[in-house]
């Protein structure tokens, strides 16, 4: 199992007991199978829980314009494999964290507070991304998959900052250095042309 992943299992934890623990002080620690829903855990607190929620609906829009990009046939190779790359980063994390949310019987508003700022792109963002093609296409996804994964970055480093579960900062930082290499890269493939 690679860091990521126990990072990722330990978030889903982080997140069950975000959700499931007892609603007695938040310092309480011991069993909390059978405890009454919505309040905070002994190890997770609100900003922990916020940062998965958030990180669904961010994590989505970054597997949509991977898809986006790679349904077209003249993009850079380059640009492509970094699309699967994302895409096969992200969507088993989005469907865990779902799989979670459902059995937890919990519909948390990810997408509440987030805006343009955080990194997503608008309706005319991703329009414009479906509508483009070949060298323009490529040059596009490059630039607002910058802007997106910039927003997951301040999103992490918000995590690192706030949150209490020490798994979940884990995958914070994780994400802040994946997600920043990946700047980096993009950048230089911009820079290529």
């Amino acid at each position: 199992m690679t860091m990521r992943s126990a990072a990722i299992v330990a978030l889903g934890l982080a997140v069950t007991l975000a959700i499931t623990s007892c609603a007695g002080s938040p310092d309480t620690a011991g069993d909390m199978s059978g405890m009454d829903h919505g309040s905070t855990s002994a190890t997770a607190n609100d900003a922990d829980v916020m940062f998965a929620a958030m990180m669904i609906d961010h994590h989505a829009q970054a597997v949509e314009m991977s898809d986006l990009v790679l349904e077209k046939e003249d993009v850079d190779p380059r640009v492509t494999e970094l699309a699967e790359q994302i895409k096969a980063a992200q969507q088993p994390e989005i469907e865990l964290l779902q799989g979670w949310l459902e059995d937890w019987n919990a519909e948390p508003d990810g997408m509440a507070g987030m805006g343009h700022g955080d990194g997503m792109m608008t309706e005319g963002d991703m329009k414009a991304l479906e509508e483009a093609s070949g060298t323009d296409a490529s040059r596009l996804f490059l630039e607002q998959m910058i802007e997106h994964h910039e927003g997951a970055v301040d999103m992490a480093q918000t995590e690192v900052d706030n949150g209490r579960d020490a798994d979940a900062i884990a995958l914070a930082e994780e994400i802040i250095e994946a997600q920043t290499a990946e700047i980096e890269a993009m950048r230089s493939l911009l820079q290529e042309g």
